[in-house]
């Protein structure tokens, strides 16, 4: 087996979404970009992706990632808007961007034509989210935009399984249809409580930091596979059992979560940078297999499923904001009178990612009896090119809308003393336990060791009150922020010393490993004292 095309393909996305972050350009777009530009290299091996290999293996990590990283309380109390956007929206897009198309495409079968609008209907809001916080953009909408890109992907998936079996020949009529999303629904959510519990409380009965993280890594693909064995939908079960580990995540030491957090993030990146750059790289051969389709025709087609994209996005958000306060007097009493900015900005926080690119390549190449999927290369093409116009387009300018609509900014003042009172709150708690603790003869310490326990807990809590503080006028430097460089600054020198004393062999690399990861945890520690 070669591998290495593999690690080429590996290597080289990573590096080009690494240098992506020194430039303004989004790194799916300078991915795609440098896939397309290496496509044409003569000798570059072939990337073509095995369609069942694809969502197995590229979604549930993705998933459980984002699932892990969301917050349930946040989910549950946004339940509304959340549920009509991950499912009320997506299976009004997949019906009308799959009717336009099936009117615009000569030759594409109404079913394939919804394969194509279950493909382009989940939105992937990661990017907006990021851009959401680092412009200030109120928390409710940044929650409803990453729980509906956490939970979209499942119904997009599932309709996408439908439109898929009526366009091969195994599909029945449109109630079975209705029926199979049903099943498929209900029976992901069902697999997800079933192994959620047994799962947590085996992650908390391991003891050793690298077994749990293992298990971290399987948790997914078992839950997804498990899932998809009893004709369930394998993408809803991650996400239930994400979404409970994550809220669960206190319970589990704190080895494990420093590691997971690391080992979870480098995974996603992998697998986000690979997928962007195998769209660039297998964009030839579907440009090959477009046909007839060349020129001036397919480009009327990308932009007409481009432009139906956007509107349906605007279609149905603004009713979907506003009618549940004309129809319940509950929703009225309960929440603030919305404004037309925030479903102009959720409208237009709609781009389409990795799972869009993901799913598209998991079609089909045959139907059944033998014959080639109808407009399979044209889909893939329509996916790609509406990808990277919501990337380009809705990317690039949300931002710039955002500080258009005038939201006010996040309050840093008010989020830094809530912090400070819940820390003040923990410490003193903290601080009687110890007072008890040390009354205890089995418990005692020298005074210096005792003092020591205190002064942590007065250093926790103050060094939030700290960053109330003014700025120092001589550096501009606020007060953890000089606390972390001279932190750091004397663990470097600590650091260079023992480097020295393992050069002059006076201690061992053993040695020098667990030293420095003394220092590290250290070092770790005081960034996250004034983070």
């Amino acid at each position: 087996m070669n591998v290495m095309p593999l690690l080429l393909l590996v290597a080289g996305s990573a590096a080009v979404a690494g240098a992506a972050r020194r430039t303004p350009v989004p790194a799916p777009l300078l991915l795609v970009a440098v896939g397309l530009a290496v496509s044409y290299v003569p000798g570059m091996p072939d990337y073509r992706l095995e369609p069942e290999v694809v969502l197995p293996l590229v979604l549930p990590p993705l998933l459980y990632k984002e699932g892990t990283e969301s917050s349930y309380l946040d989910l549950r109390a946004q339940k509304r808007p959340v549920g009509l956007l991950s499912v009320g929206y997506v299976l009004f897009a997949t019906f009308l961007v799959g009717w336009v198309a099936y009117l615009v495409v000569p030759g594409l079968p109404l079913p394939a034509a919804l394969v194509l609008g279950a493909v382009v209907a989940p939105t992937d809001a990661v990017a907006a989210a990021a851009i959401a916080r680092r412009v200030g953009l109120p928390s409710r909408i940044t929650t409803i935009l990453q729980g509906e890109s956490l939970l979209n992907d499942a119904t997009a998936i599932t309709a996408y399984k439908v439109a898929v079996a009526a366009a091969v020949g195994a599909g029945s009529t449109w109630a079975g249809g209705f029926e199979e999303f049903l099943r498929a629904a209900v029976g992901g959510v069902a697999v997800g409580l079933v192994l959620m519990v047994p799962i947590h409380w085996l992650r908390t009965r391991l003891t050793e930091a690298l077994l749990q993280n293992t298990l971290s890594l399987l948790i997914p693909f078992v839950a997804y596979g498990v899932a998809e064995q009893v004709h369930a939908s394998g993408v809803l079960a991650v996400v239930v059992v994400a979404v409970y580990l994550g809220h669960h995540s206190w319970e589990v030491d704190f080895a494990t979560r420093l590691q997971e957090e690391a080992v979870w993030r480098m995974v996603a990146f992998l697998l986000e940078s690979a997928v962007f750059a195998l769209i660039g790289l297998q964009l030839p051969p579907i440009l090959q297999g477009l046909g007839a389709y060349h020129g001036a025709d397919a480009v009327w087609y990308a932009v007409a499923v481009f432009l139906v994209v956007v509107a349906a996005r605007f279609v149905w958000t603004f009713p979907a904001t506003f009618l549940p306060r004309l129809l319940s007097r509950r929703v009225r009493e309960r929440e603030e009178n919305p404004t037309w900015r925030a479903p102009v900005v959720v409208s237009w926080a709609a781009m389409r990612g990795v799972v869009s690119l993901a799913i598209a390549f998991s079609i089909p190449q045959t139907v059944r009896g033998g014959a080639p999927f109808p407009q399979r290369d044209m889909i893939l093409f329509l996916t790609f090119t509406t990808v990277i116009g919501t990337l380009v387009v809705q990317g690039l300018t949300l931002a710039p809308l955002i500080r258009l609509m005038g939201f006010p900014g996040r309050d840093r003042q008010a989020e830094t003393l809530a912090e400070a009172n819940a820390q003040a709150q923990a410490s003193l708690a903290a601080e009687r336990l110890l007072t008890e603790l040390l009354a205890d003869e089995r418990n005692a310490l020298p005074p210096p060791l005792a003092d020591r326990l205190r002064e942590v807990l007065e250093r926790r809590r103050n060094a939030v009150w700290e960053r109330l503080g003014q700025v120092n006028p001589l550096t501009g430097e606020s007060v953890d922020d000089t606390y972390r460089r001279l932190s750091r600054e004397m663990i470097s020198a600590e650091r260079e010393v023992f480097v020295r004393l393992r050069d002059d062999r006076h201690i061992d690399d053993e040695m020098l490993r667990a030293l420095l990861r003394h220092l590290d945890l250290e070092e770790a520690a005081a960034h996250r004292e004034t983070a």
